[in-house]
């Protein structure tokens, strides 16, 4: 949420807060979290620090605690050339200094962390005799600290109010004078404190109890469209306001920057639209938001529940054409509310109605693609299946099969919608176990709600006359959850879609301070109680692995099981060998890599073997190998080792075009001496076989042939992605023979072409070429120049890729297709730089290859 409001507050009337960050103040073996404001006041600024509880509101919520101006030598100029005329005095400043209690004078601007570093020491250690009031009672031994809170005592009052008090709780536990386990003691692996989470887990029931709290879940296709009219028919629709909302848009904004730069101006719009909507009869607190190109997600509170509210994270994740643009996917927030680990999902899956394989796979990615840091940096990463509720909205493009669209729409007006759902993708594909397993939806007693004319409720009557569909769906995994309602909003009329709605009871798992604080000292009491001498132990499953025929891009992975045979809990972690940077070889992953185990306990590591763009070069050409030695280190035990082997299967994914130019056999019938020979040699070299090689790779020329004979009017095509297993097709059709065609769909086949070049380890115009493209963008005849002085074989592909591409755009009404769109596309690839691009730079290789598509070229 902007937390800059609870800031401005508390300032002068003259003076402004640009900006608020929350951050952390790293201290000796703790952090403490800060607020900070960037305040502005007749040209000047300074930065003010803050004391917070978890979310600032108002003024009430932040206490000054330092202020740190800045100074001319710490300011970041625009304009270096120009010289500041005034320096800065601070006066307004002064009223501040006051306020101010602990501190001594205000500090100068690049005074070193450690010069406040005491103060906010003692901040945390001397508690005001003001903070005791409803505060937890001091556990004895200093096993625990006290809690903050504001208000007179009550039955809410009892509960623990944030993470970080249990944490205190945790992390202050190793002090005690009684503990005799000294091996559960070690700061730098944090083996006690994992101990104590994973024992109070365990032990919850007895220190929490249920509070129903309602979730306001929406769901809306804006098709691209500008909020014309008032949402409140959707979003405040409900009696009484709900505690929470979660809102989610899709296709926000369907321009062309959006998709490829993710930069629109419908963000704001769309927000100003839901803010101006929420129920009237309650304040509400802007919690994240988050978007991808067109996804977005808006997570508000109640204000009164904002201090609840703790661990927000935000991810993304794309699964458009090759696995990264962001026009389909995912957006989530996770969040911790009270005791309850919530994550919240908001995705767009691919669309058509054919398409529901796709829709599967898509619904796969986010799960197994989409995860959250955890504040604790030894824990793994957070799925979104590893959530005591897991709340997933969106446009999920399931449609109605198997029925016409005369017949389904006497179905709608019978409002037989149980014999209509019967016929849904979403829900035959639940029944099937292939999405969504243990998730909950409500039943659909309401119209579909795609497809209309936008302004209307009239269903399409464009040329294609789309089947309408529930394609908005809302569904949910978790326990004690409750619907209240699940409604599509008509009176809402902008999009070709209709909003949906869902009011969810869910049951919030809220701590009892005094049964939690008696649970805690009980297991401290018992940790003591463990002796010196127990040394940690573990059986493992298996101590070697093997992983057959490993492909390009098709994942593998095995099962390891460790068991905790030792009388004490253990960590574990895959540690590296001497003079190596990793535990393991690029392609190979430990999930998770370190770990806790309890006593008696178990857990299971997958091992994953991927190959990806940047391990295959060295295993096509037989430099590097599928082997690999995993040492596993248990804390105060012994190391184990664990062996790693495997075949690799050469693929044209990942090779250079000289080598594949060089090859006339697929690449898995060429020898592994010659393809090493190949991979050294030069695209310079002219003398590396007698043999004259080909104009392109063979591999090359399939994959475009067959769009040309097949797709030049296929719509959308290089922005719609195929299927992972065609892809897995046509790649061993490329590697392993040569067939009369390719298998798969048009799409399918296109996204393996985008795929091969982005897999080239040299790309088509060589890096050495990269930045005289960029000098020469600007200037057709320059920028023919360059590619005439390519190495035969990359000049070849080139030419032969701009001619292909120069076709596409000729069949434009039907494709779709456009300059800008293919440049973009096409210009990532073909014109890539050794380092990472800066935005400039990608409009400048675009600018390049555009020259290149609007004439022909020599």
């Amino acid at each position: 949420m902007d937390q800059s409001v609870a800031i401005q507050e508390t300032l002068g009337r003259e003076e402004n807060c640009i900006i608020a960050a929350q951050c952390d103040i790293l201290l000796d073996d703790f952090s403490e979290s800060r607020l900070l404001g960037l305040v502005e006041s007749a040209k000047e600024h300074a930065i003010f620090i803050y004391t917070h509880r978890r979310m600032a509101i108002t003024a009430e919520d932040v206490s000054l605690e330092d202020i740190m101006p800045i100074s001319l030598d710490f300011s970041v100029v625009e304009d270096a050339c120009r010289s500041p005329t005034q320096v800065p005095k601070f006066e307004w400043l002064n009223k501040y200094k006051k306020a101010i209690k602990g501190q001594a004078a205000v500090k100068q601007a690049g005074a070193p962390l450690e010069a406040f570093s005491d103060p906010i020491n003692q901040h945390q250690k001397i508690e005001k005799p003001s903070e005791k009031k409803g505060s937890l009672e001091k556990a004895k031994n200093s096993n625990s600290v006290a809690q903050k809170s504001k208000g007179n005592p009550s039955q809410d009052n009892q509960s623990i109010s944030s993470r970080e008090e249990r944490d205190d709780l945790v992390r202050s536990s190793s002090h005690t004078a009684s503990n005799k386990a000294q091996i559960l003691a070690m700061p730098q692996f944090g083996l006690r404190d994992n101990l104590i989470r994973c024992e109070l887990l365990k032990s919850e029931d007895l220190y929490t109890y249920l509070e129903n709290f309602s979730f306001f879940l929406g769901t809306y296709n804006v098709n691209g469209q500008n909020p014309k009219e008032s949402l409140r028919p959707w979003l405040s629709c409900t009696l009484k306001p709900p505690d929470l909302y979660c809102v989610g848009f899709q296709e926000l904004d369907l321009s062309k920057e959006a998709f490829f730069f993710n930069d629109t101006p419908k963000e704001q719009e769309w927000t100003k639209a839901v803010s101006e909507a929420l129920h009237a009869d309650a304040q509400y607190a802007l919690v994240r938001l988050i978007r991808l190109v067109g996804i977005m997600l808006i997570f508000y509170v109640k204000k009164e529940h904002a201090e609840f509210i703790s661990d927000v994270e935000a991810e993304t994740v794309g699964t458009g054409i090759m696995g990264r643009m962001g026009n389909k996917g995912a957006v989530a927030i996770r969040f911790r509310f009270h005791n309850s680990d919530i994550c919240v999902v908001n995705s767009h899956l691919a669309a058509h109605v054919e398409e529901y394989e796709r829709r599967n796979q898509d619904f796969k990615d986010i799960c197994s693609r989409l995860q959250f840091r955890q504040l604790d940096p030894t824990q793994p990463p957070l799925t979104i299946m590893k959530h005591n509720v897991v709340l997933w909205i969106g446009d999920l493009n399931y449609r109605i099969s198997d029925l016409d669209v005369e017949s389904v729409k006497d179905l709608i007006t019978k409002k037989d919608f149980e014999t209509l759902h019967s016929y849904d993708q979403l829900k035959r594909q639940i029944d099937e176990e292939a999405v969504f397993v243990g998730f909950a939806e409500g039943e659909i007693d309401f119209q579909p709600t795609y497809k209309y004319d936008t302004g209307s409720d009239q269903w399409d009557t464009s040329e294609k006359c789309r089947i309408p569909a529930w394609c908005d769906r809302i569904l949910w995994k978790g326990k004690n959850i409750q619907q209240e309602h699940y409604q599509s909003h008509m009176d809402v009329r902008a999009s070709d879609h209709k909003p949906v709605s869902s009011l969810l009871i869910i049951g919030i798992k809220r701590v009892n301070s005094e049964a939690y604080k008696k649970t805690f000292e009980e297991i401290v009491r018992n940790i003591d109680k463990m002796e010196n001498e127990c040394i940690p132990s573990l059986s493992l499953s298996e101590r070697e692995f093997h992983f057959k025929d490993v492909k390009y891009m098709q994942h593998q992975a095995e099962r390891l099981s460790l068991f905790n045979d030792g009388q004490v809990p253990c960590q574990f972690e895959f540690i590296q060998k001497p003079n190596e940077s990793t535990y393991s070889k690029p392609w190979l992953t430990a999930n998770p890599s370190k770990g806790f185990i309890p006593q008696g306990g178990s857990t299971v590591i997958e091992l994953e073997v991927f190959v990806n763009r940047f391990t295959a070069p060295d295993l096509n050409c037989g430099k590097q190998e599928i082997e690999d030695i995993l040492v596993l280190h248990l804390e105060r035990g012994k190391d184990y080792f664990i062996s790693v082997t495997g075949n690799y299967m050469p693929s044209c994914y990942g090779t250079s075009i000289y080598s594949l130019c060089h090859m006339r056999e697929p690449i898995q019938d060429m020898p592994k001496e010659t393809l090493l020979e190949l991979a050294e040699k030069s695209p310079k070299d002219d003398t590396a076989t007698t043999e004259k090689p080909l104009d392109i790779p063979k591999e090359l020329w399939m994959m475009v042939d067959h769009l040309f004979r097949n797709a030049l009017n296929q719509e959308d095509l290089f922005q719609q992605p195929g299927l992972r297993t065609e892809f897995a097709e046509i790649r061993d059709c490329l590697d392993s023979g040569m067939p009369d065609s390719l298998p798969g769909s048009n799409h399918s086949v296109a996204e393996a072409l985008l795929l091969f070049l982005d897999a080239l380890p040299e790309p088509v115009i060589p890096y050495a070429f990269y930045q005289q493209c960029l000098e020469c963008c600007a200037n057709a005849g320059q920028c023919e120049k360059v590619i005439s002085m390519l190495p035969l074989c990359h000049k070849n592909v080139f030419n032969y890729l701009a001619a292909f591409l120069r076709e596409l755009l000729k069949n434009s009404a039907s494709n779709r297709l456009d300059v800008a769109i293919l440049a973009t596309i096409f210009a990532s690839l073909l014109l890539r730089s050794s380092k990472k691009q800066d935005f400039a730079e990608k409009t400048k290789t675009q600018e390049f290859f555009q020259h290149f598509l609007t004439q022909h070229s020599s």
